[in-house]
């Protein structure tokens, strides 16, 4: 088995040399070596479009799917296949992203150099999935610190509290400004750094109900006053 050459079991063609799985079985250590290059069984098995060959690679010797040559290229850059990218890229995972030490991502590469135009297109389909979805999730992100801090939570259980506008109040008979203290303290509270965590909520519900039980103790005052 030593007189066994990994490299060129891997580029037999059309199926890798038997031989080679038991080698690789023998000494694990073999599935990820590479040679003076970087060129590695990875390279080989995507190259020849050898498929059960890279899902053994990846799947039983846990050989690193974006491992790269000497000139910073993964397995992909060599892919000539569609069907070879896609098991690459839908099923193992490799990274789409990654640049050689030119700085092309795959898909560029194979632009460049106008080679296997099919998987080019491919390659260049998910480019533009992804800034697609990259864009998308910019638009929807999460609102900015700045809004987040004056949402306030929920009051406490068994609070509701009902905010009318003027019109309303004048019709029911009520004209009450706001309290100017427990506005300032509510902008106080909101503008914290810390009004979204457990403290800054808790000093909230401390807050509203403070006020409640103001509004409760005043309703009985003037209870007793009319009676």
């Amino acid at each position: 088995m030593s007189d066994l050459n990994p490299f060129l079991q891997a580029a037999v063609t059309p199926d890798p040399d038997p031989r080679l799985l038991p080698v690789l079985r023998a000494k694990p250590e073999l599935a990820s070596a590479q040679d003076a290059h970087g060129y590695s069984l990875l390279h080989a098995a995507a190259s020849y479009n050898h498929l059960d060959l890279l899902r053994s690679l990846i799947n039983e010797f846990g050989v690193d799917i974006n491992l790269k040559d000497e000139d910073g290229e993964t397995c992909l850059f060599v892919v000539e296949t569609v069907e070879a990218a896609k098991c690459l890229v839908e099923e193992l995972h490799v990274d789409v992203g990654v640049q050689n030490d030119e700085g092309m991502t795959a898909a560029k590469k194979f632009v460049s150099e106008e080679e296997f135009p099919d998987v080019a297109e491919y390659l260049q389909t998910l480019s533009h999935q992804n800034q697609s979805t990259d864009a998308a999730s910019n638009r929807s992100g999460p609102v900015p610190n700045d809004a987040t801090q004056r949402i306030p939570p929920p009051p406490p259980p068994n609070v509701t509290i009902n905010i009318d506008t003027a019109a309303n109040a004048s019709a029911n008979g009520i004209e009450q400004e706001p309290d100017p203290e427990f506005r300032r303290r509510i902008e106080e509270l909101a503008a914290k750094e810390n009004f979204n965590t457990e403290e800054g909520q808790r000093e909230l519900r401390e807050l509203i109900t403070d006020a409640v039980r103001g509004v409760g103790n005043e309703e009985r005052d003037v209870r007793r006053r009319m009676q």
